[in-house]
This record gives structure tokens, C-alpha cells and sequence, in this order.
């Protein structure tokens, strides 16, 4: 110690490991044993040592890994589910009529150019591999795996509450209680800043002292910074999301110029590549900097006690990583393709570039790529190279920076071995709980906010998470400091942010499903205009016809070898036709199935909330096994407490008898004497009813 005094690199005081990891010494402690059983990647297919995780990190972190435990195994039946949806919509790709259409070049559905002048009129039929695609996410299977899904996130935390009690029964956290925390020292520094500031900081009582708080007016400075800071954040969010959708319009229209026929067919392509690419870019830093935001807006708002902090800190931080990661996510979904406009009258950013469409099967495949990226993206730089990389960078810079004085000591005692201190100071400080399970209700949300559109996305959290149940065990073993035991009997705020996200993935999903894909207007049509109950002629149903010579002077394509060829085109929207009186207008079919869309939302959001509700009400929260060793012992308990009584009325009987035979025999003074101390005993003990009453509060 006083070598690392002398060094200037004397830390916070830590708990030290349980001897090493690994090694020669054939002796076994709880940390080579946490590392052999737990905390290697050959010890994948094992179940975790939930009681040694507890005994050796304590209840809380033993909480953790018991959750990601648990969520890791209902990923099982998850993933089942959504394998067997991916493939029936493999089996059924061949017998899907709206997608033989499109691929049918017989049918020759002549469209409207994709931009002004440089684009020409194009074949539907050449967007055949689109629509194949989209059809093997966008079938009526998603539906089902979508209430599904639902049902499954109820059911997740109903059982995790079912573990958690377990758990607290097991390891005797039924009976905590949340002591009184001690005021964390930047508030007391804050406290103390403001007695001084009042003129009658001197004469202040101790009793008033004690009392003494900081008020809503002294925490105003910081909930206002807090606000401004937050929606600028939100503000720079979405507007880095709109900067990338400059950059996929810009782009799009020059590679449309491009003399390449390859690149001008292969655009959307490419422009939808890069830019999810530069999405997930723009994701994994700012994740980064929110983190550090988060913590200095909530110093500033000077929390009392850490468990103040914690929650305030969490809830920053969630909410500014959720905008982060999903706010590209949400435009594809429900923004992309809705503010076109229509030919001869687009809508235009920057005067000259047209907002961008969706492809012709629809957006739904473009959200699935990009959920698919950023969430495989996150999973992989985030969540695995971050966490392996960035410790061993800072423990060879920790080590590099001691070199020279364990050098020098090394050569005053070269047949000294480290001690564990010394061992342990290299490594990592433990910085608490909050990244670790901030990736995973990120990964919670990818999983059911938008399973509708991505029915694989189950099978990669699966995967993802059998690696990060060892990472996180390793980096703990060995990697990390260890932390000090805290105890806990539940897994706190994220359980509230957990149901919070279930109910909203109801609702996203039920919009997914009515907006985004074209499971309602196929519905509508199969069911209302359909000749023969079936979807031939779905996709003529879908498009409007345009007469080219309704284009804006400058806008129509040059040099279109069709030019002569081609009176009408078509694009993909519910209008009436130029021959109609109210030409270019919404047509009825609009309106059928937009109240078809809002219908199945509400009707869809009501049943699984129903069934969810059901759910939660037919799993109780506390296993019966539990609770009926939980009666036996309070049984027990009050049997004891009732027999203990008994036995003191028994014995004060007695002794009042064997006073009072006494009494009769002995002399008058004897007698009060006797009198006195069976006043006194009465008196000390109480009363016979003062028992009875003892009894029942017990």
C-alpha cells in the first residue's frame, strides 16, 4: 500500500478476488470454480450456478444473470416459432398470386418514371425478385406470430416473476426490507453549500438541521438544463435521420443519371445498403456520447440517495438510446412512402429532389433489411467487440502506466509473488449493472417491437445471447474487479420498462401489420371486390392510372424510346382515374381500406391486450410451492409464539399459587411483602389480556 501511495496511484478500496482463476495452484476456490463451470465458451450448454453467482458477486448481480437466464430460455420457443413463419413463407412463395402477377411479363403494367427526366417508364414485372422477397415476411403467418409474440412477452415476465420470488425465498430476501440510504456526498456538499448561503446558517437548530433538505426551487437549474438538454439530443436524433434521408434521395437521383446501366438498375439497392450502414454508424456513437450525457444531466439534478441516481440515470439514458436506435426503424415503417404525392404533383425536398418511394412490394422488405443491420450490428460491434476489446485496452493501458514502479519493486524482492491486491488492481473497476442490461432491453425491444416485420429477428437474439451469457461471465471472473455484495430482492426499474415495452410493441405491431404491410388491402380486396373470393387481379386493383400528359412542363422523361408508345402509366395508389370527373382524387377503394386499417388496429390491440391480461391473471405470481412453505412457516412460527405464551401464563400461574399457599402460613408482613411483589410482577409483565393481545399482533 505504500508503495501504490508513493506512486500516486492509490484507487478506491475494492473487494479482493477469491485467489486466481487459473493456474498451476491445484487448489479449488469459488472464482476457478465460477470460471470452469460458468465463465468459459466450451461451457456454453450448462446451466448457470445461479447460488455460486450469488454467494460470490451477491444477490443483485445474481439477479441479473438469473434474468438473462430465463429471457435466454424463452428466446427458445421464440425462435421455433419464428423459423417455422420464415419457412412457410419459403413454401408459399410459389403459390402467391399478387407476387406471380408482378412477376408475370404478359401482364406489362407500364410505370411511372422514378424521377424527373432522367428515369423512363419501366416494367413492373422487372421489381419480380422485390415482391418474391417481401412475400416470404409478408404472409398471414406474421399475423399469428405477432399475438404470439405478444403473448410471449406477458408470459416472460409472469414467469420472471415466479423465478424472482424463488429466488428471494431461497436466498432469504422475502423479509428485506429498504433501509434508509445514507444521502449520497454530492448532496450533502450541495446541502452544506446552501446553510452557508442563509444569513442564519449559525443559529439553526439541531433539530431543524436535521430536517434541513434541497427544495424543488434549489433543483430548478438543474431540471431545466436536464429538459433543454434532452430535447436538443431527441432534436440532433432526428435530424441526423433526416440527413440520411437527404443523403438516400441525392444519391438515389444520381445514380439514376449514372450512364451505367448496371448502377442505374441496381440503385435502390445500394442507396438502401449504404444508408442503413451509415444509420448503424451514426447509432453506435451516439450511444456512446447519450451514455455520458445521461450521467452529467443526472449529477445535475443532485439525487439523494444512489438508488435516486440509478433510476433517474437509467431512465436518461434508456430513453435517449430507444430514440437513437429506433428512430430510423420508425421512419421506414410508418413515415417512408407516405408523403410522395403523386405524378404530376410530387412532393418536392430541396426544389428539385422528389421525397423517396417504397419499392414496389412494398416497404416492409427494406424495414426487415434494416432491422436486420442495426440490430446485427449492435449485437456484434456493440455488444461483443465493445465488451471484449475496450477492458483489455484498458487493462494493457493500466498495466503499461505500473510497469515502471512493479519493475522496481520486481527487482528489490525478484522472488516475491504478487499479492492479490496487486493482482486485482490491473484489473477493470466494476461501473455497475446499467450497461449490461441497457443491451439487452435494446435487443428486448428489436425482438418485440417490430417481430411482425423481421419473424428471424428471435432466432439472433437466441444466438447472440448464448455468447453473451459466458462473455458477461468472463468478464466478471476475470476481467473485472469484484464488486461489492449488494442485496436485492428484485431486478428494480428495468421490470417497469420491460412491461412498458411489451405493451408498446401491441400497438407498433398492430400498425406494422395494417400500414406497412399489405395484409389489410389484400383482405379488403380478396373480401369486397374480388369476382371469385380469391387475389387475382390484386395488383391492377392497387394501381392508379396517370395520363403522361398531365406532367409538369420539364418533368416527363427526355429521349424515352416509349415515348410514342405509352398514354397512361401506372403508380401505386387508390385514386381515380384521368377519364373520372374527380380525377387524381382519392377513390372509395382509399377509404375502405384505411377504415379496414383502423379497424383491425383497434380490433387487433383489444384481443392480444385481452389475452395478455388473461395471461397474466391465469400464471400467479408466486409459485404454489412457494407459497404453501410460506403459509407452513408462519404456521410454525405462530404456533411457537403461541406456545411460548402459554408457557409464561403457566409459570406466572404457578408461581401466583405457590404464593398465595405461602402466604396463609407465613406472617401478616409476609403477606404484603408477597402482595407488593405480585403487584410487581403483574405490573412488569402486564396483564393476562396484555398477552392475548401480543399474540394477535404477532
Amino acid at each position: 500500500i505504500n508503495t501504490l501511495i508513493a506512486n500516486n496511484i492509490y484507487d478506491a478500496a475494492y473487494p479482493l478476488h477469491d485467489g486466481e482463476y487459473e493456474g498451476e495452484n491445484k487448489e479449488m476456490n469459488d472464482r476457478k470454480l465460477l470460471y470452469q463451470e460458468w465463465a468459459r465458451y466450451g461451457a456454453f450448454y450448462k446451466f448457470q450456478p445461479i447460488d455460486l453467482i450469488r454467494k460470490y458477486f451477491g444477490e443483485k448481480i445474481g439477479m441479473y444473470f438469473a434474468w438473462l437466464g430465463l429471457y435466454t430460455e424463452f428466446l427458445i420457443p421464440s425462435s421455433v416459432v419464428g423459423i417455422i413463419v420464415f419457412l412457410y413463407g419459403c413454401v408459399t412463395i410459389e403459390s402467391d398470386i399478387p407476387s406471380k402477377e408482378m412477376c408475370d411479363q404478359h401482364n406489362a403494367f407500364t410505370m411511372c418514371p422514378l424521377c424527373d427526366k432522367t428515369c423512363d417508364y419501366w416494367n413492373l414485372s422487372s421489381a419480380c425478385a422485390t415482391a418474391r422477397a417481401s412475400h416470404l415476411f409478408d404472409n398471414p403467418a406474421t399475423v399469428f406470430f405477432s399475438v404470439f409474440m405478444a403473448l410471449w412477452a406477458t408470459m416472460f415476465l409472469e414467469h420472471w416473476k415466479r423465478l424472482q420470488m424463488r429466488l428471494s425465498y431461497f436466498w432469504d430476501l422475502t423479509g428485506l426490507e429498504e433501509e434508509e440510504e445514507h444521502p449520497r456526498p454530492e448532496y450533502e456538499t450541495k446541502l452544506l453549500q446552501k446553510k452557508f448561503k442563509t444569513e442564519k446558517s449559525k443559529i439553526i437548530s439541531q433539530d431543524k438541521e436535521e430536517k434541513e433538505k434541497l427544495t424543488w426551487k434549489d433543483r430548478t437549474p438543474g431540471y431545466l438544463v436536464n429538459f433543454a438538454s434532452i430535447l436538443f439530443m431527441i432534436s440532433l436524433t432526428f435530424s441526423l435521420v433526416f440527413g440520411v434521408i437527404v443523403y438516400r434521395i441525392t444519391t438515389a437521383a444520381a445514380l439514376s443519371m449514372s450512364p451505367n446501366e448496371s448502377t442505374r438498375s441496381n440503385a435502390r439497392v445500394t442507396v438502401t445498403a449504404t444508408a442503413v450502414i451509415i444509420n448503424l454508424v451514426v447509432i453506435l456513437i451516439l450511444d456512446e456520447i447519450y451514455g455520458v450525457v445521461a450521467k452529467w444531466l443526472t449529477e445535475m439534478e443532485i439525487p439523494k440517495t444512489e438508488k435516486a441516481f440509478e433510476e433517474r440515470l437509467i431512465l436518461k439514458a434508456f430513453l435517449l438510446k430507444f430514440v437513437n436506435s429506433y428512430a430510423p426503424i420508425f421512419y421506414v415503417a410508418f413515415f417512408k412512402g407516405r408523403f410522395v404525392g403523386r405524378p404530376g404533383h410530387y412532393v418536392y425536398v430541396f426544389a428539385g429532389y422528389r421525397m423517396e418511394e417504397c419499392a414496389p412490394g412494398g416497404c416492409l422488405m427494406e424495414l426487415c433489411i434494416q432491422l436486420s443491420i442495426i440490430m446485427l450490428g449492435k449485437q456484434l460491434i456493440q455488444n461483443n467487440i465493445f465488451e471484449i476489446g475496450i477492458p483489455k485496452l484498458k487493462k494493457l493501458f493500466r498495466k503499461l502506466k505500473d510497469e515502471r514502479p512493479e519493475k522496481k519493486e520486481s527487482d528489490s524482492n525478484p522472488s516475491k509473488q504478487p499479492q492479490q491486491w496487486e493482482l486485482d488492481y490491473v484489473l477493470e473497476p466494476f461501473t455497475g449493472l446499467t450497461p449490461e442490461y441497457m443491451e439487452m432491453i435494446i435487443q428486448f425491444g428489436f425482438v418485440t417491437l417490430f417481430v411482425a416485420s423481421f419473424p428471424l429477428a428471435p432466432v439472433f437474439a437466441l444466438l447472440n445471447n448464448v455468447i453473451e451469457v459466458r462473455l458477461d461471465a468472463k468478464k466478471f471472473v476475470t476481467e473485472l474487479r469484484r464488486p461489492d455484495t449488494v442485496r436485492a430482492k428484485d431486478i428494480g426499474i428495468w421490470f417497469n420498462i420491460l412491461s412498458g415495452i411489451g405493451k408498446f410493441s401491441v400497438i407498433i405491431n398492430a400498425f406494422v401489420i395494417s400500414v406497412t404491410s399489405d395484409f389489410i388491402p389484400r383482405l379488403v380486396y380478396q373480401y369486397a371486390y374480388s369476382h371469385n373470393g380469391t387475389l387475382h387481379g390484386f395488383i391492377n386493383h392497387t394501381l392508379s392510372y396517370f395520363n403522361v400528359s398531365d406532367f409538369k412542363a420539364g418533368t416527363q422523361p427526355e429521349n424515352s424510346p416509349f415515348e410514342q408508345e405509352v398514354s397512361f402509366c401506372r403508380f401505386k395508389d387508390y385514386r381515380e382515374p384521368p377519364w373520372s370527373e374527380n380525377r387524381y382524387e382519392f377513390s372509395k377503394q382509399y377509404w375502405a381500406v384505411l377504415s379496414a386499417r383502423l379497424a383491425f388496429v383497434i380490433i387487433f390491440q383489444n384481443l392480444v391486450m385481452f389475452l395478455s391480461v388473461l395471461v397474466d391473471w391465469m400464471i400467479p405470481d408466486i409459485p404454489k410451492d412457494i407459497s404453501e412453505q410460506i403459509k407452513k412457516e408462519k404456521s410454525v412460527l405462530v404456533d411457537f409464539f403461541l406456545k411460548e405464551e402459554h408457557e409464561k401464563l403457566k409459570l406466572i400461574e404457578n408461581f401466583i399459587m405457590h404464593d398465595k399457599g405461602r402466604s396463609r402460613s407465613e406472617p401478616r408482613g409476609r403477606k404484603n411483602r408477597a402482595a407488593s411483589f405480585c403487584q410487581f410482577s403483574r405490573s412488569k409483565q402486564g396483564s393476562f389480556t396484555s398477552f392475548s393481545s401480543r399474540h394477535t399482533d404477532v
